[in-house]
């Protein structure tokens, strides 16, 4: 089971906006680079350590064979100058740490290591790239020796090729770049200070140059390396709040999902035994009402009686509200289509709730296209769809206010059905409010009969469920004005009847 994040928690109760969340967010992964840095031995964090470690064990490793080839071509080209045990001294050397380079490489990658040991596993390597340009340092000064100057042209090529091999290969631990041209520098150094010819001025200026370039290239170098590394590991990150969010939406879910299962078996249960007794009361308080064995004693009782039928008749209506609405959410209303008269269904339902106008003196207008073509639809729902638009109209609309219905097209191919009154509508921020369960809106509240807040939820899970939409338009002192849409996919266009066709033979008997 997933942790709730305080993250979730505010989130959940709406007190926390999204920027104050990010906000949040990004501290909190200052707070851990930090930390990071601050047990770290390069200043870095101590996963960049590792991850540098790898570049650079994967670069030497990845350039063997080009690194083989490089140093067998320099070392068959110095032998046009070179007697064989100088090559042999200084191939010795540069194979050493060359070897040494790559065992301490397959070493490393192979075996996942400590960060506390990051540090030990840097200095071998640094040590092996010492060794390495000490073999190169003696080769090239071996070649400065030589009186020819092929030879010192050759050197300097050589001095600038390695640095750039070195450079490119050991970026990203950029004192293993620096460390290993001290030996070719102090050799250029030390051959001015013995000789100090043009070829050996030439030698150290350049040794010199070279090593700051390579220097500042490999530190260009390794901060473009933490750079990428640095948004693979906020894209990693990032992937993983995003695979916890999934997570727990999931697990919300199911919880959701289960505490519907459970309120609707409560309500189905509920139903059953709510109903039951709820009969008994609407059936003797009726009989209690209409006096039908025999006139009370008290007339009182016989308006105690008619309370408590009406009181149990707006129970009843208010439990088969709530089941209505709890079948609509867990989809299990099933619609029984059937092809109807959209107007003789609104006409039907204005009468039913006539009487309930007349006692506010309000008077309900019904304007009905009388070419509309059929509706595929639920007769019930769409019955259920105008009661509740009417009698919320009659319901909000003060005495001696206007309800008018109008039936007709709605400009798409479909049929609606608008429902407007003249009653004290209502705030504009309240309109999300009054289509949620059980929403109510302040005014609604003051002034209005009493109500669940199920009308236009139950009215708006039907419509929905007919693939039609509701718009709910509203300003206060102006009334109000519901407009429910059923698609054109719903409506039965009259086909062309069939002209029967005349065969030859009857033609000719004509």
């Amino acid at each position: 089971m997933s942790q709730l994040t305080p993250e979730l928690i505010l989130r959940g109760r709406g007190g926390v906006d999204a920027a104050l969340l990010t906000k949040r967010r990004l501290q909190q992964r200052e707070l851990a680079m930090l930390r990071e840095k601050l047990t770290s031995s390069s200043g870095l964090e101590r996963a960049f350590d590792s991850e540098l470690l790898r570049v650079f064990s994967a670069n030497w490793l990845n350039a063997t064979l080009a690194t083989l080839l490089f140093l067998v071509g320099a070392l068959g080209l110095a032998a046009l100058w070179l007697p064989v045990l100088f090559i042999g001294i200084a191939a010795g050397l540069i194979a050493a740490g060359l070897a040494a380079t790559l065992w301490l490489a397959r070493s490393f990658l192979a075996h996942p290591t400590e960060n506390a040991h990051l540090a030990q596993w840097r200095s071998y390597f640094i040590v092996a790239q010492v060794v390495f340009g000490s073999g190169w340092a003696m080769l090239i000064f071996s070649l400065t020796q030589s009186e020819a100057a092929s030879a010192h042209t050759f050197s300097l090529v050589l001095l600038l090729a390695e640095a750039a091999l070195s450079a490119m290969l050991g970026a990203t631990v950029p004192n293993a770049v620096r460390i290993g041209q001290v030996p070719i520098v102090a050799a250029a150094i030390g051959l001015l200070i013995l000789q100090p010819t043009p070829q050996a001025i030439t030698l150290a200026l350049v040794s010199g140059a070279t090593f700051v370039f390579f220097a500042y290239l490999a530190e260009r170098l390794d901060a473009s390396a933490i750079g990428t590394i640095t948004a693979r590991s906020e894209k990693d990150a990032l992937i993983a709040e995003l695979e916890t969010a999934k997570a727990n939406s999931d697990e919300a879910r199911r919880r959701a999902e289960e505490s519907n299962l459970a309120k609707s078996r409560f309500l189905a249960t509920m139903s059953h035994e709510l109903r039951t007794p709820l009969n008994a009361i609407l059936g003797f308080s009726d009989v209690m009402a209409s006096e039908l064995m025999g006139r009370h004693s008290v007339d009182a009782y016989r308006d105690y009686a008619k309370d408590i039928h009406a009181s149990g008749e707006h129970l009843l209506n208010i439990i088969n509200e709530i089941l209505d609405l709890s079948r609509v959410e867990a989809g299990r209303y099933e619609l029984r289509e059937e092809a109807i008269h959209l107007g003789s269904v609104a006409e039907e339902c204005r009468h039913m709730l006539q009487m309930r106008a007349k006692a506010k003196a309000i008077r309900v207008m019904a304007e009905i296209d009388p070419s509309l073509e059929p509706l595929w639809a639920d007769e019930k729902a769409v019955r259920q769809i105008c009661l509740n638009l009417l009698s919320n109209a009659i319901k909000f609309t003060p005495q001696n206010g206007d309800v008018k219905i109008t039936i007709g097209r709605d400009g798409q191919g479909g049929q609606k059905i608008e429902v407007s009154d003249t009653g004290p509508g209502i705030p504009e921020k309240e309109l999300p409010l009054v289509l949620e369960s059980f929403g109510r809106g302040s005014l609604a509240i003051k002034t209005a009969e009493q109500g669940t807040g199920l009308g236009l939820p139950i009215v708006k899970g039907l419509i929905d469920l007919h693939g039609g939409t509701l718009d709910l338009q509203s300003k206060l002192r102006e009334g109000t004005r519901v407009i429910v849409r059923f698609p054109a996919a719903r409506t039965i266009s009259a086909l062309n009847p069939l002209r029967e066709r005349r065969s030859p033979s009857y033609a000719l008997m004509s």
